[in-house]
């Protein structure tokens, strides 16, 4: 297993080429890239910067795992919606081909669409963690998931076509939201291309044990984000700041036989860049250098090579 890195807590929003360089100065081999919007894959992310971009991660040594962008509209009801969710995710994967990487990464949406999620982050530090006001509790659950799968068969499609994968990562009361909820999907779906992208940060709160949730998994975990919580919300903590016993995440990854990224993503650590923000702090860079020091020693203990 190698150690990787993803961009954005390094910078937040684009242009990304200092943040890559300042990533690979660091030591790290991999990297993952970003696209927060559709107005960003059709501006930022146009074949001249894509070749500019690949040419610098080469001239580096930098592998990018996989690419990053998730449409709104996946829980909607209406075609519109889903019409112009199926066109980013198309756009999606063009924007990953030119960059010749393999595999594409969506958060799955709230069920509740047009009403905005609550924040997990905030739910220790309050009495009542409050769902929204306006949740409209006529929610037909099986329109939303019938839907959904749907709509995610026709991304499996278009990723197959692309001879790619698509790693689906769960967050908090999402419509996909752990290792049970993954396999669901990926049975009602059909698609070998459908899998997962394995983030403990967001499994933990939810009730799961890591170790146990790859297991489920074997050979559905295509990509692998890494940061730390104590399970009260879905912070990214470095490895070894929280809770998550980490001999027994790689062991288990060892034996479903994973043998790719372990992807550094901290977004709640001193220095981290935030939306709005520029470059991280220079702070940031220490702690990015001890969580891969972190991996590789438990690597070393659990008997899993980490590089």
């Amino acid at each position: 297993m190698r150690v990787g890195c993803t961009v954005w807590p390094v910078r937040w929003s684009p242009p990304y080429e200092g943040a890559v360089k300042r990533i690979a100065k660091l030591g790290f081999k991999c990297v993952e890239l970003i696209a927060w919007d559709r107005k960003t894959l059709d501006r930022y992310y146009t074949t001249k910067k894509i070749k500019e971009l690949k040419e610098l991660m080469d001239s580096l040594g930098l592998e990018l795992t996989e690419f990053v962008s998730t449409p709104e509209g996946m829980a909607s009801l209406e075609r519109r919606d889903q019409r112009a969710a199926l066109d980013h995710f198309r756009r999606l994967v063009e924007v990953a081909s030119e960059f010749e990487t393999g595999i594409v990464n969506t958060v799955s949406p709230w069920p509740f669409h047009g009403i905005a999620a609550p924040d997990v982050k905030q739910r220790p530090l309050m009495q009542t963690f409050l769902m929204p006001s306006d949740l409209p509790y006529n929610l037909n659950f099986d329109a939303v998931w019938n839907s959904y799968v749907e709509l995610t068969k026709r991304f499996c499609d278009i990723v197959e076509d692309a001879g790619m994968r698509y790693a689906l990562e769960p967050h908090p009361w999402r419509i996909m939201s752990n290792a049970d909820s993954m396999l669901r999907l990926i049975e009602h779906v059909g698609s070998k291309a459908l899998g997962m992208n394995f983030d403990p940060s967001h499994l933990f709160p939810m009730g799961e044990t890591p170790a146990l949730a790859i297991l489920k998994l074997r050979g559905r975990i295509f990509h692998t984000h890494i940061s730390d919580n104590d399970a009260s919300s879905n912070v990214h903590w470095r490895p070894g700041k929280g809770k998550i016993d980490w001999v027994s995440v790689l062991k288990a990854l060892k034996a479903i036989g994973y043998d790719y990224v372990l992807s550094v993503e901290l977004e709640d650590v001193q220095g981290v860049s935030r939306p709005g923000e520029g470059d991280a702090e220079p702070v940031y860079d220490a702690e990015l250098i001890k969580a891969a020091e972190f991996l590789k020693a438990t690597g070393k203990e659990a008997g899993v090579e980490v590089e």
